[in-house]
């Protein structure tokens, strides 16, 4: 199985972040398994907070040990920014339009299932636009089947034993929808309009949007919008200098470094070069170090 453990290790932590990523079978189902421990460490509160970026992505999202709190959208990582405690050990979100933060108040542990939109659609028949914005409870949700493989991966010895548990339970289901494996958010985009355009009668535009807001819970000019970014993030993440921005800009299709900068704000809460920053000093961003 591959995976791509975290690559920075930075005096200020030493938590255990580490990305797990779906076999090639599955690539188009699940974009990655995200796993998260800050347990045996003392970290102060303020390095407690944990940054993730709007995404066209749904996500079941485990707490194994400790709880976690939801800050108010909008709200800056504050000790004093309003929040509310997620309920449930095992959550559902749906697509998010805007960047989220969450808290944990003490040690905590955790997974998060990143799967596209459209799949989840196809292997639950839960539509993605009634889960935007949304975290909820995923046992009133999720079929009992899916309730019994969260169980066994909750009791699972160890992360590379939860995967197995998800891909077994997973990948007889896929396999069945005969799906191509684009896991890019650009060319799954193209792919996503390809095939509402081709898959029913009636190809009008509206038709189409229709379709595909139906399959992914946002239109596709925002998911076309959240692929570019994603080849911003990469291409200025991954320099070993912070890049010129407005030449990146150009190059990733942004019409000026205004535009990237106000689509990064927009995406992640932060400019592209306080990003950069965030990511390589501050705990709270470890989810995005992951993904380099």
């Amino acid at each position: 199985m591959p995976a791509a453990s975290n690559a920075h290790s930075h005096d200020y932590s030493h938590a255990y972040s580490r990305l797990l990523l779906p076999s090639p079978g599955l690539a188009g189902c699940v974009r990655g398994l995200m796993c998260r421990s800050t347990l045996g460490l003392a970290l102060p509160a303020e390095q407690r907070f944990n940054h993730y970026p709007a995404t066209p992505l749904c996500s079941l999202n485990w707490w194994l040990e400790g709880t976690a709190e939801l800050l108010a959208p909008g709200a800056p990582a504050s000790l004093q920014s309003p929040r509310q405690t997620l309920p449930v050990a095992f959550s559902l979100s749906g697509p998010q339009t805007m960047p989220s933060i969450t808290w944990n108040p003490g040690p905590a542990r955790g997974l998060m299932l990143m799967l596209m939109p459209d799949a989840l659609r196809r292997l639950t028949g839960l539509a993605p636009e009634s889960l935007m914005n949304r975290t909820v409870d995923a046992a009133t949700l999720l079929p009992p089947s899916w309730l019994a493989m969260a169980a066994q991966v909750a009791a699972a010895p160890d992360d590379a034993a939860r995967m197995a548990c998800i891909e077994a339970f997973l990948r007889p289901l896929w396999r069945a929808e005969r799906v191509p494996a684009l896991q890019r958010y650009a060319e799954w985009a193209e792919g996503l309009a390809l095939h509402a355009a081709t898959s029913a009668p009636g190809r009008s535009l509206r038709q189409v949007e229709r379709r595909i807001r139906a399959w992914a819970g946002q239109p596709l000019r925002e998911l076309r919008g959240l692929g570019r970014a994603e080849r911003a993030f990469f291409a200025g993440l991954r320099a070993q200098q912070p890049p010129a921005w407005a030449q990146l800009a150009l190059e990733q299709g942004y019409a000026d470094q205004s535009h990237l900068c106000r689509e990064s704000r927009r995406i992640t809460g932060f400019s592209p070069a306080e990003l950069r920053r965030r990511i390589a000093s501050d705990e709270g961003f470890w989810a995005y170090r992951v993904w380099q």
